[in-house]
């Protein structure tokens, strides 16, 4: 009976990062509360003319050069985002023109002219979506390969909370019959519900408000008529437009970061009991790892905590968790759960099921929606090159996306895992990247400066059309 799962992946990640050391130094705070506390060690930073579009095609790009895929064998490109460089031109269709012009000459031109392109957006899960979406496609025609892309950005507000979590790059993976890597099963627990714990707006401003403002400080005539005069009469496209108000779009989101925390644990909870009513399973004995999205490295085994204690309840790991801090009966509850959570037998958990999927994310920080997938990326990386044998065993995945979904699958690694990870080096790449100092970063971040860093990446922006019938389309270039 034919399976179905990833066959092949490939990632890629900017050239340049912070260190928690600089930043933490920068904002007056200790580098070791970042790192100890939540894993953060590094943060990727994307050159000047990378976007989601370049990374998602530079994935795709070693995807198919390293495994030697035929891109006219591809069926599909679904391309799971919240960094969509358009809002109505997919981004997937973007990164496959990129790559289909660089493979004219040796796979002929237009060689993804029969693939289905497509984004999908739902926060952080949106290439779980993908994912999800592919497999069921694939399924139906032995035939059939499809390519899921993860790629994003993640940018916060400089001294916001959320600064030190920022990352960005691609997974991309294969979806085809009989797999190499990984087998996935067909049971998904899913949980919805709307939430606002995080978003990005279209945030509105009037002109004449803005314009008043500029006056003022100018010293200068604020009536509406001036105002409105001055509109009437500039020449310049952004003030003679006939529209009142500005509509602005901003990469950084309107979150709440505690509220967040508390949509992931509940939603993760309800698609864990949602999978468990399909599949009767033990997570705790039968998932051998256990991969997450993770918005910064230590989040998943956080997240998880609260279920861990409820799957271990009616076990003897219960009686061996009171015997080593007490009981729940004889304690206060806030203070007994956060010694369960210290306890050298949740560090065990930790340590045998989560930390390796955790490494990479500590080395580049939130990916969004490429962060479950790079996740992993770094389990399967991290057990290669310990010798670790994968071979037969189960991985739980816990997608979350705010907003708010939480996907939960599980996949079975195949016996050829090794083969298809062994070029990949994800971690000498990560070695290999260019550290650039706060003050580059914040201007970077501030868009202020123009000409790329160190050379820039293999792929990147080259310019956006200024012709009334091509505005803004975007134009890309590989070196």
């Amino acid at each position: 009976m034919s399976t179905t799962g990833i066959d092949a992946i490939a990632f890629y990640v900017p050239q340049l990062y912070v260190s928690m050391d600089n930043l933490a130094e920068a904002r007056g705070i200790p580098a070791e509360k970042l790192k100890n506390g939540l894993g953060l060690q590094k943060m990727a930073v994307p050159n000047v003319g990378e976007d989601a579009a370049t990374f998602a095609a530079n994935a795709l790009l070693n995807l198919i050069t390293q495994n030697n895929i035929n891109p006219n064998e591809i069926g599909r490109v679904y391309l799971g985002t919240e960094s969509a460089v358009d809002g109505s031109k997919p981004t997937a269709t973007y990164a496959v023109e990129i790559v289909e012009n660089e493979l004219a000459k040796t796979y002929g031109e237009r060689s993804f002219k029969h693939c289905d392109a497509l984004d999908m957006t739902f926060a952080c899960v949106g290439a779980v979506d993908a994912l999800h979406n592919s497999i069921d496609w694939v399924k139906q025609d032995v035939n059939r390969k499809a390519v899921v892309i993860a790629s994003d950005l993640s940018k916060y507000d400089i001294n916001s909370t959320g600064e030190y979590t920022q990352g960005a790059g691609a997974v991309a993976v294969l979806i085809s019959h009989n797999p190499s890597i990984l087998e996935i099963n067909n049971v998904w627990g899913v949980a919805s519900k709307s939430e606002g714990d995080f978003f990005k707006p279209r945030r509105t401003y009037k002109k004449a408000e803005l314009l008043k403002a500029v006056f003022k400080e100018l010293n200068l005539d604020t009536s509406d008529e001036k105002i409105n005069e001055f509109m009437a009469s500039s020449d310049s496209e952004f003030w003679s437009d006939g529209s009142d108000i500005v509509e602005v779009f901003k990469e950084e989101p309107v979150f709440d970061g505690q509220f967040s925390n508390a949509c992931y644990n509940d939603r993760i909870t309800e698609a864990l009991n949602h999978f468990r009513e399909q599949k009767s399973i033990n997570f705790n004995n039968e998932w051998h790892k256990m991969v997450f999205h993770l918005p910064y490295a230590f989040h998943g085994r956080r997240i998880i905590f609260d279920n861990w204690l409820n799957w271990i309840k009616t076990s003897e790991i219960y009686n061996e968790l009171e015997n080593e801090i007490g009981r729940l009966e004889d304690s206060d509850k806030k203070e007994w759960s956060k010694k369960a959570y210290k306890s050298q037998l949740y560090r065990n958990f930790v340590n045998t099921k989560i930390a390796q999927g955790e490494i990479a994310s500590s080395e580049i920080g939130n990916m969004y929606t490429a962060s479950i997938f790079m996740s992993l990326l770094s389990l399967l990386s991290d057990s290669y090159n310990n010798n670790l044998d994968l071979s037969g065993k189960t991985i739980g995945f816990i997608a979350y996306g705010s907003g708010s979904k939480s996907k939960v699958f599980e996949g079975v690694v195949q016996e050829s895992w090794k083969s298809k990870v062994a070029s990949i080096k994800l971690f000498e790449t990560l070695d290999e990247r260019s550290s650039i100092d706060v003050n580059t970063y914040e201007n970077i971040h501030r868009s202020k400066i123009e000409t790329p860093i160190h050379n820039g990446s293999k792929i990147s922006l080259d310019f956006i059309e200024r012709e009334e019938t091509n505005y803004g389309l975007r134009r890309y270039s590989v070196k």
